[in-house]
Formats: structure tokens, C-alpha cells, sequence
């Protein structure tokens, strides 16, 4: 007589056999693993310090100063692309601001390698880094013959410190121009500001993405300023973190201008 249940039972039976028939293929579902990648808020690190002991910029031919604040260049971190999150965790993340999931060929792309990956980023920071210095040399009118700057920042890949690792060199070999010592000099007058953005040689400002990540680790290191290119205040906008200021900029220029600004009080720095 069990075997006709199915058809004589209540409706309330039926509807729970119908719930165990669904929520098998979903528990399946959630146990399968995805092609994405989870991205968490990296380091950031101050371009006017050190990293791992090593200076981060060294300028040799030319007089420096010493800067009191920090100009922190902000990372994003990814997990390695042999883990792949399950729905639940691509779930949650959705809710957390200090966590994302996109594409693993994104981060990741196909037919490549974890060192090709790492090479090609690593090049991308070399690539920046000689961008900044020339960026940097040109707005300060300094010939690039009569100074020499080595930009160090281990284990760090990718474009998006061109804006911060400028702001440093500069700030290193002018500050502010007013010749002052000390936080009265700096670019920072003595605060934490950090930033992303890509660098051209002539100073132009491009988007790098995961902005909404690093402004988490910017503030997470005291910053109270963040520069950000002006095409994605709209991504540095969600979970901003409590008083932390978004500054856009499109040119190294604009990003001087202002943080001068920023120092003297005036009414008209830009924000998004």
C-alpha cells in the first residue's frame, strides 16, 4: 500500500516531496566549484617609505628632502587561480564590501600560466614605474640626465601605483615648491593620502579597476584622502569608508593642484 502514497497523500506531502526533489540539485549546485576569482583589500604601501626593508624610491643627482606624510599606493588581492569559490561563498561576498567576485579570466587569463600571469605583471610595474619617473621629471622641468631614481616594491605587480609612485618622486625632490621643511613642505601637508590610477609619460591619469576594494585598504592604513581617476568615482563611491575624502583627478597636475589645494583650505578641490 506505501507505493501509492504518492498519489493519495496530502497536498502538503506532495509539496514536501516536490521541496526534496528541488533542493537536491541546488545542494549539488552549491558544492560545485566555480570559475571566479575572489578579491579581497591588499597592503597598501607609503611610495615615501620603505617595503620589506627596502626603500620604495631612491634618488641619487639630485638634492631631496624628506617628506613627513605619506602618499600610500593601494592593491587589490586575489585568490590563486586553482581556487574556485562555491555559490555559497560568491553569495556572501555579494553583501561584503570588502570582498568581490569576478571572472577568473580576468584576473587569470586562459591558456596562461601562474608565472606568465606573474611576468606579465611585473612588467606592467616596470612599464609604470618608468612612466612615473619621467611623468615626475618632466613636471618638475628636471632633465632626466642629471637625476637618477630606482623604484623598488617587491612582489607587486601590475600598473595602477604610476599616480602615487609620481606623487612621491616629486614630492621627494620638490615637495610643495614652497622650500619649507618638514609637513610644511609636502605635497600631503604632514597627512595620510592615498591613491590609484595608472601613469602616462606626460602625466595623463588612467582607470586601473577594484577601486572600491582599495579604498578599504587605504583607510584601513589611516589615509583620509584618496585620488582616484575622475572615469571611476562611481566604483569609488560604493562602501566608501567612513571619512575618507574621494578626490577624481584626469592629470598628475590635477592631483597636485589638488592636494595644494587640500593644504591651504580652498573651497574648490574637486570630489566625487
Amino acid at each position: 500500500m506505501s507505493r501509492y502514497l504518492s498519489w493519495l497523500a496530502p497536498r502538503r506531502t506532495r509539496l514536501a516531496l516536490c521541496a526534496v526533489a528541488v533542493a537536491a540539485p541546488i545542494a549539488v549546485a552549491a558544492s560545485v566549484p566555480l570559475p571566479y576569482t575572489v578579491l579581497t583589500p591588499g597592503i597598501s604601501v607609503n611610495t615615501l617609505g620603505s617595503y620589506q626593508g627596502v626603500e620604495v624610491i631612491t634618488i641619487t643627482g639630485h638634492p631631496t628632502r624628506q617628506p613627513e606624510g605619506q602618499l600610500r599606493m593601494t592593491t587589490i588581492a586575489a585568490s590563486l587561480p586553482d581556487y574556485s569559490p562555491r555559490i555559497g561563498e560568491i553569495a556572501e561576498a555579494w553583501w561584503d564590501p570588502k570582498r568581490a567576485i569576478v571572472p577568473r579570466n580576468s584576473i587569470y587569463p586562459a591558456g596562461q600560466s601562474v608565472s606568465q600571469v606573474n611576468a606579465t605583471n611585473q612588467q606592467a610595474m616596470n612599464d609604470s614605474q618608468q612612466a612615473a619617473t619621467t611623468a615626475a621629471l618632466g613636471y618638475l622641468g628636471i632633465p632626466a640626465s642629471q637625476v637618477t631614481v630606482q623604484l623598488k616594491l617587491a612582489d607587486v605587480g601590475g600598473p595602477s601605483a604610476g599616480l602615487m609612485f609620481t606623487l612621491g618622486i616629486i614630492d621627494e625632490l620638490s615637495g610643495n615648491g614652497s622650500g619649507k621643511p618638514g609637513a610644511a613642505g609636502d605635497l600631503t601637508n604632514g597627512k595620510v593620502v592615498a591613491g590609484t590610477g595608472e601613469i602616462s609619460d606626460n602625466g595623463d591619469v588612467g582607470a586601473v579597476g577594484g577601486v572600491a576594494l582599495k579604498t578599504q585598504a587605504a583607510a584601513a592604513d589611516g589615509a583620509t584622502v584618496f585620488l582616484v581617476p575622475r572615469s571611476e568615482c562611481s566604483d569609488a563611491e560604493v562602501n566608501t569608508p567612513k571619512g575618507l575624502r574621494l578626490v577624481p583627478v584626469d592629470t598628475l597636475d590635477q592631483a597636485v593642484k589638488a592636494l595644494s589645494a587640500l593644504q591651504t583650505g580652498a573651497a574648490d578641490v574637486p570630489h566625487c
